[in-house]
């Protein structure tokens, strides 16, 4: 059923202002995909709810008793909604009562955060509205191509827009100026700019001494990386870094945006601790008009790393090894806090860490699909098909749910209430437009039925949003992520509000850091870090290096994506841009398919020659399966981010070996 009338009036809304991408209208044809599941699956074939339900619950005891409680674990998403997230991260601790959780978006935003936290004290990636950004004279955007990934972002970027990128991107032909830094150089890029801002004298010294500590330890290792030092080891002129310095510095409002192209590396959140570095240097975070920001991946790539699908987290953007904490949600649970596991294995460690002696041996997962989305895919893939179970909550058989020895179907986003937190930290409710087919269920209510199997009351876990929603509003009470004053029927009458918002009369906190930061003497952090380069260097076998993203009609792993035929035929499988005189070294032509290949697997993809590529990077949309299987899985120390953005390669034709 359709909703009609004032419920599907449209309205005014800053973030989009009513734009889509192909992506977004695209996306109700998903609903009625004729691949949509209906009935669950038990090794491959039609069962009943309680059937399939009763299998799971059964192999959960059954592994539990053998290998203990973190003998099960749980993958969930970023695209899942703040109701989910939250039900997910329940659901694990006091359920299954494991330590073993983690999420999608270890692999999105995670370093960023990580880095966030140090510089702030606290992580909400745009920490102010996106709307500030119309009236910027100069953006730094650093890693992001939101000309594909979300057109109707463009629309804020109004002022001189610098773009980092190595690949002159769709964006990128927007800018003022472009900078090509060699993938995994970024960190020394950001050291340059920084030395030729003091260099220049442009350092916003009085902001500096006001509103920060640690800036000496911070200068005393980007002193040694003038610009001209930075250009032997970037590729990126000494000229042009002088310049991005003076434009920034010499402009009224601006802004430096990260995303994951500097993220998604081992050394990511050094990475965005420098590109904040210099946002302090020029006085840009807490001041009207000005400040730094991470652009979010997923759906719900905020929210999502907040509740407590985090393997180190509870709700509210807690710390699980926090005493006062664990009480507090503990409290909420009605559980003792005693009875509440410890921090558990980072996204890429649990997955490989599946079906070892001392690992997982059953697995549930909602809202992803790592067949395709992690890294070392094909090594994944293998671990996924050791385990005693796997489950999988999904409306298609992907490439996970196909391995999958349960397959549970969802409803999906227009089918179900909710919400989720954008990327500038605002919360936004979900209304359903549409009745899910018969036989279809909410992840809620597949908690719910588990939870119940595994001995849990009903009431634990509640299937109305609305009731999970006021939960995680009191378990939130108090933490960084405060949502204890948010309720529907505020979001319901269109009330604009970005997080903390601790009481139910408060206006929300559209921006933050105006007076003071986060930590305990209000002050942001310079954090002292220096470039160290790729984890993986090229060598005479794999001498390219390869870099990920994304393209415009494709999305995420593509799982729901490759099922519409309108962008099937615009992408309609995995390529490989390349400089024409490196594909013509490897015996390559334009439109022949060559073998991609890495240490750890290789792939098949269709050449694409682009005039405008460096010689010594290849670039590989990572919307297809097999992609992944290049990348390594190398970890940063702080996030546990895998190295997604670089890694060494060869080209060959495709019938060589």
């Amino acid at each position: 059923m359709t909703l009609t009338g004032a419920e599907v009036q449209p309205r005014e809304f800053p973030t989009n202002r009513g734009g889509l991408c192909q992506k977004g209208w695209t996306s109700g044809q998903l609903l009625s995909t004729p691949h949509r599941l209906t009935s669950p699956l038990l090794h491959g074939k039609e069962v009943s709810w309680d059937t399939a339900l009763d299998f799971v619950a059964a192999r959960i005891a059954d592994i539990q008793q053998v290998h203990g409680r973190d003998g099960m674990a749980v993958f969930g998403g970023g695209g899942l909604t703040n109701e989910k997230a939250y039900a997910l991260g329940k659901f694990a601790r006091i359920a299954l009562r494991t330590s073993q959780i983690d999420y999608n978006g270890r692999f999105c935003m995670s370093s960023a955060a990580a880095a966030g936290n140090k510089a702030f004290g606290i992580d909400r990636g745009m920490p102010f509205p996106v709307t500030d950004l119309d009236d910027a004279d100069a953006i730094l955007l650093v890693g992001a191509n939101p000309a594909e990934t979300m057109p109707p972002f463009m629309q804020h970027l109004r002022g001189s827009l610098i773009v980092v990128d190595p690949r002159r991107t769709a964006t990128a032909e927007k800018a003022m100026l472009h900078l090509r830094p060699a993938p995994g150089t970024d960190l020394a890029l950001a050291l340059g700019i920084l030395h030729a801002v003091v260099s220049d004298g442009l350092l916003d010294q009085d902001y500096i001494d006001a509103r920060t500590t640690g800036f000496a330890s911070a200068w005393r290792v980007a002193a040694s990386w003038w610009p001209e030092r930075v250009e032997r080891v970037t590729g990126v002129a000494a000229t042009d870094i002088h310049a991005v310095a003076r434009i920034l510095a010499r402009s009224r409002n601006a802004y430096i945006l990260t995303a994951r192209g500097t993220e998604q590396h081992a050394s990511g959140t050094d990475t965005v601790s420098a590109w904040i570095n210099l946002a302090l240097a020029l006085g840009l975070p807490g001041r009207a008009g000005s400040g730094w920001g991470c652009l979010t991946g997923q759906g719900n790539g905020q929210g999502g790393r907040e509740h407590g699908q985090k393997a180190d987290q509870l709700p509210g953007y807690r710390k699980i090894d926090d005493p006062v904490a664990r009480a507090h949600v503990a409290g909420v649970w009605g559980v003792d806090p005693a009875e509440l596991p410890g921090a558990g294995r980072s996204a890429y460690e649990l997955l490989d860490a599946l079906g070892t002696s001392d690992g997982p041996r059953g697995l549930l997962v909602f809202g992803s699909n790592p067949v395709v989305s992690a890294p070392r895919a094909a090594h994944v893939t293998e671990r996924l098909k050791s385990l005693d179970l796997l489950v999988v909550a999904d409306f298609v058989l992907n490439e996970t749910s196909a391995l999958a020895d349960v397959v549970l179907p969802v409803t999906q986003w227009a089918e179900e209430e909710g919400t989720l937190t954008n990327l500038e930290g605002r919360i936004l409710h979900r209304r359903p437009a549409l009745r899910a087919p018969a036989g279809v269920r909410s992840d809620l209510e597949v908690l719910q039925q588990l939870a119940i199997r595994l001995g849990l009351p009903k009431a634990a876990f509640p299937t109305d949003a609305s009731d999970v929603f006021d939960e995680l509003g009191r378990a939130s009470a108090g933490g960084l992520a405060d949502y204890s004053g948010i309720s529907y029927s505020r979001l319901r009458d269109g009330e604009a509000l970005h997080w903390p918002v601790p009481a139910a009369d408060h206006p929300g906190t559209p921006r933050m850091f105006l007076t003071e930061f986060a930590h305990s003497d209000g002050r942001a952090r310079f954090v002292p870090v220096d470039h160290v380069g790729p984890a993986e260097d090229v060598d005479d076998e794999f001498p390219l290096r390869a870099t990920t993203g994304r393209v415009l009609v494709h999305y995420q792993s593509g799982a729901q994506t490759r099922l519409i035929d309108e962008l099937v035929r615009v992408s309609p499988e995995s390529f490989v841009e390349v400089h024409p005189d490196t594909a013509s070294r490897a015996g390559l032509a334009d439109g022949e398919y060559a073998r991609v290949s890495s240490k750890r697997g290789s792939v098949r993809a269709r050449v694409r020659c682009v005039s405008s590529m460096r010689p010594d990077v290849v670039f590989l949309p990572f919307h297809f399966p097999g992609v992944n299987s290049l990348t390594n899985p190398a970890l940063d120390p702080a996030s546990r981010m895998p190295e997604f953005k670089v890694c060494a390669v060869r080209l060959d034709a495709w019938g060589e070996s």
